[in-house]
Parts: structure tokens; sequence; C-alpha cells
């Protein structure tokens, strides 16, 4: 089991309300979970649409499911486990469907002001500097976005969501020494795709 962290212990007692049928409960978690969720499901899918259907069939999911939660692990990392489920279906979709369709990492979250990037710098870089993160910025989502699932999965949940190795093994159903080896084989990857896309040897 993960280590305890703030809201685990509200979490519980939520659950068990949720346990008895009380929405007003499941609400609460959602409004707690659903922004991270939300950000790992287009983290994975790079399609804001397809994101926002990913966690409401999550949250649907655990909603009927709740009572199978026993708390092995953290609230988070089982929400977590089930949008990453969700979202592996939707990529093998995506996949399947007409190339033709071309879709971006870069899309903006609604409630940014629709021009740049989910997570724009805080302080205003030069037009030069704008161009040049902007221009790294998309090499890096067509990098990812070329990763196979497997290596997407692990990059997403530890060096964007920042999760524990232990909780990224716990979503993925992984020893962590697999995570660990996975990992550094998906930031190879991506490092060696950069290189290439900037023309670096």
């Amino acid at each position: 089991m993960g280590t305890q962290q703030p809201g685990d212990s509200d979490d519980a007692a939520l659950v068990e309300a949720c346990r008895t049928g009380d929405l007003a409960a499941f609400e609460c978690l959602v409004q707690r979970h659903q922004r991270m969720l939300l950000n790992v499901a287009f983290r994975m899918t790079g399609v804001y649409e397809d994101a926002c259907d990913i966690v409401q069939d999550a949250l649907i999911a655990a909603w009927q499911k709740i009572g199978d939660f026993r708390g092995e692990a953290r609230l988070s990392t089982w929400l977590t486990a089930i949008v990453v489920n969700l979202s592996r279906n939707r990529r093998q979709q995506m996949q399947q469907r007409d190339r033709r369709e071309a879709y971006s990492l870069n899309a903006p979250i609604p409630g940014t002001d629709g021009d740049g990037p989910p997570d724009p710098p805080d302080r205003a870089p030069s037009v030069l500097e704008q161009m040049e993160e902007a221009e790294l910025r998309q090499h890096l989502r067509r990098c990812m976005d070329a990763l196979t699932t497997e290596f997407r999965e692990v990059i997403v949940l530890r060096d964007m969501q920042e999760l524990s190795y232990e909780e990224v093994g716990a979503v993925l159903k992984l020893r962590e020494g697999t995570v660990k080896s996975r990992l550094f084989r998906a930031r190879d990857a991506v490092k060696d795709c950069i290189r290439k896309a900037v023309g670096r040897p």
C-alpha cells in the first residue's frame, strides 16, 4: 500500500458514504479528482473531447464498482487505473480509424485563452523564446504520440503526473523493476526522437 497522503482519510470517509448510495459524497470525490483524471486522459489520448468522454465513463464505472474498492491502494490510484484502461482502449480505436483525421497533443484545454498549450509558462518570454519553446513542445508532443501505448503510459504517469514508481506499478499492474525499465526505455525513445527532430546527432 502507498504512503498515506493528505486527503486520503477524507476519501475513505466519502467512499464509505458512497457505498450506502450517497450521491452527494460521490460528487465530492468527483470534484476532488476530476481535474487530475482529465489531465491523465488528455495526456494519454491527445484529444480533449475523447478525454472528457473517458473521464465521464470512468466516473460512471467507479460509481458502479465502488463496492469493489478495498482501500489497498489510494483512491486516486484506483481511479487512475480505470482512466488508463479506458484511454488504452480509446487509443486502440483511434489507431484503427482513418489516419486522415489529424489531431494534436497541443490542443488547448478549455479554461485557457484557447491560443496556447495546456501549460503556459508563468513569466512572459520574448517572441523568439516563445517560438523556440513552441517548436520544442510540438516536437515533444509528436514524439510522445509516436510512443507505443506501454511507453506512453509510464512516461505520462511518472514524469507528467509525478506518481511514485509504486503507484505507477499499481495502476499498470507491473512490478516496480518493470516500471523503471520501461520508463528508461520510454525516456530514451523520446530523447532520440527529439534529437532527430531538431537535427542533432
